[in-house]
């Protein structure tokens, strides 16, 4: 598989950034329905992980946005994650923003996107969803949610609500992203007034599906890396207040300053990738000062190592999540990471 991909990459990365992705998973695909890639995939070691209610087989989970309307599951799975986070999905489909908007940074390892929640719809999703071997066969499924573009800001949490009921009987836990930077205002979301009156409406509103379904799901929240220390300790404390599960650090940044002067740095939209792994293990780093253990934090952002997931965890993640990190070193990742959080201390 190492050999196989390191061929593929030249010829992928001559492909748009968007169409290579495409290409890519379809071709997963394929290799899953003939039977190929459980011969080619090396073993994922087993390190399980309890944390809300739910036992991990591997601490290394696959980051929202890379299967944005859960159609590559089985194949996804396939290649050793121990949870998988389908999305961002909202109520409704949409196109997202104009293309060309993925972009590589190659020497800096790193994406700028501005994709804008691109996806058929939470409906569409659910369904693809149910009809997966690994979800019917137990596996951890997230679902990202987010609001429509569409929708102004006032009434996201209406998107929220909704979003969350449609896919509350089958998701494992359910991500409230607030801090895409490329749907417009929804980082403000994160603000104090704003982010207090979602977090009480969501938290209603689960009691009342927790009623319903007769079990309370995992409720996790997923910040931008680009916060004050004031407002990482406000997020914090009112993700304690309102019984929110985990906290998912870190969203792609605004800033440019690790890659001025490189082709596409200047694009508009969320930096991913090696320039975020500082950002995000600060960030780690200050949520826990504030939570004490008291709620887990999954960390993400410039996993490009065996030795940087390690990193997330030393700065007090109990799980991880990648995304760019797979498009520059391939499936090998996984292994690598699972391998690493599985050794002592």
């Amino acid at each position: 598989m190492i050999d196989a991909y390191s061929l593929l990459r030249p010829c992928l990365f001559s492909l748009d950034a968007e169409q290579a992705h495409h290409v890519t998973l379809n071709n997963l695909d394929r290799a899953e329905r003939l039977g190929f890639l459980r011969f080619i995939i090396p073993p994922i070691p087993q390190n399980p992980q309890k944390l809300c209610g739910l036992t991990f087989p591997n601490p290394v989970g696959l980051a929202a946005g890379l299967d944005k309307d859960g159609r590559h599951i089985d194949a996804l799975a396939r290649l050793g994650f121990g949870f998988l986070e389908i999305g961002t999905v909202t109520p409704r489909a949409q196109p997202g923003n104009p293309k060309p908007r993925m972009f590589r940074i190659t020497p800096a390892q790193a994406l700028i996107n501005r994709m804008g929640f691109n996806n058929d719809g939470v409906l569409p999703c659910v369904g693809r969803i149910r009809q997966s071997h690994f979800w019917q066969n137990g596996g951890i499924i997230g679902l990202n949610i987010g609001k429509n573009a569409s929708t102004p800001i006032e009434q996201a949490a209406d998107d929220y609500l909704s979003a969350m009921a449609a896919v509350y009987e089958v998701a494992s836990y359910i991500t409230i992203n607030i801090s895409s930077p490329n749907t417009q205002h929804l980082r403000t979301l994160q603000d104090e007034t704003p982010l207090r009156e979602l977090l009480m409406r969501l938290s209603e509103a689960r009691k009342s599906l927790a009623d319903q379904f007769g079990f309370k799901r995992p409720l996790f929240l997923k910040i931008a890396p680009d916060l004050l220390p004031a407002e990482v300790v406000l997020i914090a404390n009112l993700l304690l207040e309102y019984d929110i599960d985990a906290v998912i650090a870190s969203n792609t940044t605004t800033l440019r300053d690790a890659v001025q002067g490189l082709e596409h740095g200047e694009e508009m939209g969320g930096l991913s990738g090696s320039p975020l792994r500082l950002r995000s293990n600060q960030l780690i780093v200050a949520l826990q000062a504030e939570l004490q253990h008291r709620i887990p934090i999954i960390g993400v952002g410039g996993i490009m190592s065996g030795a940087d997931a390690k990193e997330k965890i030393v700065a007090g993640a109990q799980l991880i999540q990648l995304y760019t990190g797979l498009i520059y070193r391939g499936p090998t990742l996984i292994k690598e990471c699972a391998e690493a959080l599985a050794l002592p201390p």
